[in-house]
């Protein structure tokens, strides 16, 4: 896979119109072995998040509540990070490499960017949420209204779709004209900065720039909050109360910590390609996959509704069986009295 695709122009120059992601470099059995994993496990994500976005939006009351709100909008970016990522890494992995248009490289990486920078925009929010509940717990329900709600995850909406918008202008001044090859499994902002032939001094001080109000600020802003709870939940005088109400953020605190620790590790290690790309692994696939167990394992109300909406399917499979002619088979079965039936000779 050593040929380019380039677009004459007037100019001379060469336009690349395609690009070539490695993925990961591997034998044939290590192929097949870390594609049915990638299978796996991109089945698992998107049920469990859109489990999450089912029980919340639709199922039970006890979820129509500002986190579980929020808890919604993530799981949505999971879901989309998912299906913009993971199809184009399994067609690397089977296929030791894959070609990919250069609009079509584009638009994924600004979903891929959009949905990071929403997602610690929407972790903000979160930390607010959970700041009122347990440092202002009477004023929380006055506070922490569905305008408001509202108001906050659209206004993270519209500064993320600027933000794409400001970049899709700067990417479209780029000129691509050289080598094609991305060592990667999809497209990102370093890799393709790499390939292009063109001044890239103004994007990326664009990029550092929005590192602050996106990245940086969030960050301070949840642990000045993490901060505050940890003061107000030691002020408790029982353990178990000091328990209990902590675990209300635990699960909120360790979705923020995998993220943010992904990020910082990034900024760390910024010139080794194999540690990158084992991260943006880690971020892409692993993150959304554990975001729906963690709010669901910690989370009393998530397993509540989980095993009612268990429950009522296997209800209503019994239901059925009994409307279609073997109640008695049924019954007999429930009550444990079951024998068998011999046959009467006349």
């Amino acid at each position: 896979m050593c040929s380019f695709s380039y677009l004459k122009q007037e100019t001379n120059l060469t336009v690349v119109t395609e690009f070539i992601l490695l993925g990961f470099q591997g034998g044939r059995a290590f192929r097949i072995v870390f594609f049915c994993l990638l299978l796996v496990i991109y089945c698992v994500t998107l049920l469990g998040n859109l489990l999450i976005m089912a029980l919340v939006v639709s199922y039970s009351r006890s979820l129509h509540s500002p986190m579980y709100f929020f808890l919604t909008q993530l799981s949505f970016l999971d879901l989309v990070l998912t299906i913009t990522v993971v199809p184009t890494m399994l067609l690397v992995v089977l296929y030791e490499g894959m070609y990919v248009s250069f609009t079509s490289c584009l638009i994924q990486y600004y979903f891929f960017l959009g949905c990071e920078a929403l997602e610690c925009l929407i972790l903000t929010v979160m930390s607010y949420d959970r700041y009122q509940a347990i440092c202002n717990p009477l004023r929380y329900t006055s506070v922490m209204t569905l305008t408001f709600c509202l108001k906050a995850v659209l206004l993270c909406w519209l500064a993320i779709v600027s933000m794409v918008l400001m970049f899709a202008v700067l990417f479209s001044q780029l000129l691509f004209c050289g080598p094609n090859i991305i060592d990667h499994f999809f497209c990102d902002f370093d890799p393709l900065l790499e390939l292009s032939c063109s001044e890239t001094v103004m994007i990326k001080l664009v990029s550092i720039v929005l590192v602050i109000p996106i990245v940086v600020c969030p960050l301070i802003f949840i642990i000045v909050s993490y901060g505050y709870i940890i003061l107000t939940v030691l002020k408790i005088p029982s353990v178990t109360g000091r328990q209990k109400t902590f675990s209300t953020c635990s699960s909120h605190l360790a979705v923020v910590s995998m993220l943010y620790v992904s990020i910082i590790s990034i900024y760390a290690f910024p010139t080794q390609i194999g540690v990158k790309k084992t991260l943006a692994l880690f971020y892409t696939v692993i993150t959304p996959l554990l975001n729906p167990s963690i709010y669901s394992l910690s989370n009393r109300n998530i397993k509540v509704a989980v095993k009612k909406l268990f429950s009522n399917k296997s209800g209503m499979f019994y239901t059925g069986l009994c409307n279609s002619g073997c109640p008695c088979f049924l019954d007999a079965m429930h009550s444990g009295d079951l024998r068998p039936v011999l046959p009467i000779h006349r």
